[in-house]
């Protein structure tokens, strides 16, 4: 679903239907996060979900407020891989060793 910022979302949720207006993101709701429409412009996570299908990939988010940007809240993500037990460094990657990367073309000459 698209977020108030106008990105696709797989956590996103919005339910508009006869005049609500009840929006929420529920991996910061699973997360004990308190979420705001101001959070969905600087989410890396829409970004992650669209590099990165791996369903191995855990992600835990937290809002917090880095010291450069003073005054505005911000999403930070961490990943784990369930497969291969160990954190993942950069989510848009991932683990490495869950999907094989394709094969190499040789030419001989």
């Amino acid at each position: 679903m698209k977020t108030p910022a106008g990105r696709e979302c797989p956590h996103f949720y919005g339910n508009y239907f006869r005049g609500r207006n009840d929006e929420e993101c529920r991996l910061l709701q699973v997360h004990g996060q308190a979420w705001t429409r101001d959070l969905c412009k600087t989410c890396p996570v829409p970004d992650i979900a669209r590099a990165n299908s791996c369903q191995h990939m855990q992600l835990k988010v937290t809002v917090e407020r880095p010291i450069t940007a003073i005054f505005q809240r911000r999403v930070q993500v961490s990943a784990f891989c369930e497969k291969v037990n160990q954190a993942v460094s950069e989510p848009q990657i991932g683990c490495g060793k869950c999907h094989d990367l394709p094969f190499k073309f040789e030419i001989k000459e």
